[in-house]
């Protein structure tokens, strides 16, 4: 009996907490979150780029694509 009141508490609160994180984006703040400084990666290419020689130079099988050796053929 116990038990089964701890469990439901621990899950009410868990769910309280992950419901905080859930706000509606007003309009004027999403040119805030659109700017390049909040990307995950703000220069795709360039990381693409540098993956693709890491790669290529030591021959390693990365989770993106196929790599060739290390003469950088494929």
């Amino acid at each position: 009996m116990k038990l089964a009141g701890l469990v439901a508490k621990l899950l009410l609160l868990t769910m309280g907490v992950l419901l905080i994180g859930c706000v509606p984006v007003q309009p004027w703040e999403r040119g805030n979150l659109a700017k390049p400084q909040m990307a995950l990666d703000p220069n795709p290419s360039q990381s693409a780029l540098w993956t693709h020689n890491y790669g290529s130079r030591e021959a390693a099988a990365g989770g993106n694509a196929a790599q060739g050796g290390g003469c950088g053929c494929y």
